[in-house]
């Protein structure tokens, strides 16, 4: 099983879900993923809803009316406020200065020089998920971007991540993201020219069920089956609008 009890400055450690339907993304996820929840009343107003698989935490889902439905994807770094300080130095914007999240952590919300989001966060009480690529968990992470060699020089400058081309005719086709060493995401040259963004993959037994069953529940199948060879991913959107993907396949422990 994929436990977790620390991340590896670097490592993308958690996600959650902001949506303007928490009633509708529990039945939607729940039936996909059979995540169970638990709600957590939050200082100030508002309810942080906790997703579980076999009583572990994997991603959490919240209220806001502001945007479209979207994942958060987290990075974990050893100090929010000097990675915040590095990032405006190479050209991001920050949306939410470094702040206590109580004392889970300290957080950051900014936005890369091509305009992707991304939270920082800094570990305290809260680690990230306990539980990683198994089904319903969070396995990969990949940005979508119609930039991905500018992208990839901030990162490695922002994050110290190591990066690894792959090339097919001559054609950048994917960047390949490692963190001390580890598999840690990637980046895929988009074509379509659309705002980029961090896409959230989280492990199914089985792609074609999981479509079957998104489309069942009201969601749509925007990509795939897609073989890439270590598995099969399908890109998907829930009813209110998320973007994510699902992947079938070997995964680390």
């Amino acid at each position: 099983m994929g436990k977790r009890e620390h991340y590896t400055p670097g490592t993308f450690c958690w996600v959650d879900l902001s949506t303007s339907d928490v009633d509708g993304a529990r039945a939607f996820y729940g039936e996909l993923f059979g995540w169970e929840f638990e709600d957590s009343e939050l200082p100030g107003g508002g309810v942080y809803t906790m997703c579980h698989v076999e009583g572990d935490e994997v991603a959490a889902i919240m209220r806001q009316d502001e945007h479209p439905g979207h994942w958060n994807n987290y990075v974990a770094v050893a100090s929010a406020d000097e990675t915040v300080a590095k990032a405006k130095k190479l050209g991001a914007d920050v949306f939410e200065e470094p702040f206590d999240v109580m004392e889970a952590g300290r957080m950051a919300v900014l936005a890369d020089p091509g305009g992707a989001v991304l939270c920082i966060w800094e570990p305290k009480g809260h680690a990230g998920a306990g539980r990683v690529n198994d089904p319903g968990c969070l396995t990969w992470t990949d940005l979508q971007t119609s930039y991905p060699s500018p992208a990839a020089d901030f990162y490695a400058a922002l994050l110290g991540w190591e990066m690894e081309p792959i090339e097919e005719d001559g054609k950048l086709v994917y960047v390949t993201i490692k963190n001390f060493g580890s598999s840690n995401g990637g980046i895929m040259p988009s074509q379509n020219g659309g705002s980029p963004y961090w896409l959230a993959y989280f492990t199914v037994t089985s792609c074609e069920d999981a479509m079957a069953k998104a489309r069942d529940l009201g969601g749509e199948v925007l990509a795939g089956p897609l073989d890439i060879g270590a598995g099969t991913i399908s890109v998907l959107r829930d009813p209110q609008g998320a973007i994510f993907a699902i992947y079938e396949g070997e995964t680390d422990d």
